[in-house]
């Protein structure tokens, strides 16, 4: 599994640009989300987004991914789980003070980051709700996403 972490962060760009067109998708999808219920929808959802996402960054199931912030290193994979960056723990080889056969998660944060269009790690994660562990983030950037443009359409209506 680590082999493949390793591999996700090394082709970031690819898994950014295959994220961008897939959320659209998600998003046009939002009509039949409700239609259906988000709550019919979850359990099934969350299940193949823990497959894929398992098996590519050995998700965790925070519920609120910050892959594309974070070089498609997942912070939750940190044996502190720290989301904002390393410990002072690092050493001089990049790995973790924890676990010195593992590469510290935001080493590879910053090499994920220059491969996804030249980004850099700068957005400040909020601490993890613990209550939307399990669930999916892919159908809570689906929400998201239609709440602003309703937000967006209704102030255009005003």
């Amino acid at each position: 599994m680590y082999r493949v972490r390793l591999w996700s962060v090394r082709h970031a760009g690819i898994l950014q640009r295959f994220y961008n067109r897939f959320e659209q998708l998600l998003v046009k999808l939002a009509p039949l989300w409700r239609r259906i219920g988000y709550e019919r929808v979850e359990k099934p959802v969350a299940t193949i987004e823990h497959i894929v996402k398992g098996f590519l960054f050995d998700c965790q199931m925070c519920g609120q991914c910050a892959l594309s912030s974070t070089g498609m290193s997942c912070p939750m994979n940190c044996p502190k789980t720290l989301r904002n960056g390393p410990c002072g723990g690092v050493r001089e080889d990049g790995s973790c003070e924890i676990n010195s056969r593992m590469r510290c998660v935001w080493v590879e944060a910053v090499d994920g980051a220059t491969r996804m269009s030249g980004e850099t790690v700068s957005i400040v994660q909020f601490p993890v709700d613990h209550s939307l562990k399990g669930s999916s983030s892919w159908l809570r950037v689906v929400r998201e996403r239609t709440a602003d443009a309703t937000a967006d359409q209704e102030a255009a209506d005003r």
